[in-house]
């Protein structure tokens, strides 16, 4: 397999992985620390795969799309940071031998912020990658080429506005600013409608960083 398609592989495991936690209360605890640790060893492996935007760092330009690029790349790794450190505070399966009886109000707090942090920052980091998925996507359908553009936006749109919606229905705001020290988690809730809703609060952000990017190219190429 080459390093391209373990790169992408690694990359889907991660969303699938991220978006598989979201639904705390449909698994087991045991079932969530797992995934939760290996999600954390994804993304290592990810950034080891590309180590060399470590070294571009001091290299190059820096237009206001790679500014962007750079910001939320930093600000994803801080928050993973925050989210395995509280993972392990809070672990009582994966580390079970380890006991951190004094840290657990603080660990459970930092662990919801940055939960929902790295799923807004995931999906923004994914959006602003966005242009290579678009790529397979007018590679594989097989007519012109405006319709493909025109039925690709307005599927986006409908996404974004659906995941919009969510984003304010389920109330991210509170749980991202910690306004508030506890989860509401609807275990009456459908596994399928929920996995849904996030996949189009995904969409949402995904669609706000590829159109942000755009305009940044657009403007970048006219001056």
């Amino acid at each position: 397999m080459k390093k391209h398609q373990i790169k992408l592989a690694i990359d889907i495991l991660m969303t699938i992985c991220l978006l598989f936690l979201m639904g705390y209360q449909f698994w087991k605890e045991a079932a969530h620390e797992w995934v939760g640790f290996f999600l954390f060893f994804l993304f290592v492996m990810h950034h080891i795969l590309n180590v060399h935007w470590y070294k571009s760092l001091i290299h190059g330009r820096y237009t206001w799309i790679r500014v962007i690029l750079c910001v939320i790349d930093i600000l994803l790794v801080a928050d993973m940071i925050g989210l395995v450190t509280s993972s392990i505070l809070l672990s009582e399966h994966v580390l079970f031998f380890l006991k951190f009886q004094g840290l657990i109000s603080f660990a459970r707090v930092l662990h919801m912020a940055t939960a929902y942090w790295s799923y807004v920052l995931m999906a923004l980091h994914i959006g602003l990658h966005w242009r290579m998925v678009l790529g397979l996507a007018h590679k594989h359908l097989h007519f012109a080429h405006h319709l493909k553009s025109c039925l690709l936006f307005l599927i986006a749109m409908v996404i974004a506005c659906i995941g919009l919606m969510q984003f304010i229905q389920r109330d991210f705001m509170t749980y991202m600013f910690v306004r508030t020290e506890f989860v509401f988690l609807d275990f009456s809730e459908s596994v399928i409608q929920f996995y849904l809703d996030y996949l189009a609060l995904m969409g949402f952000f995904i669609f706000i960083a590829y159109y942000l990017s755009k305009v940044l190219r657009f403007f970048s190429r006219g001056r």
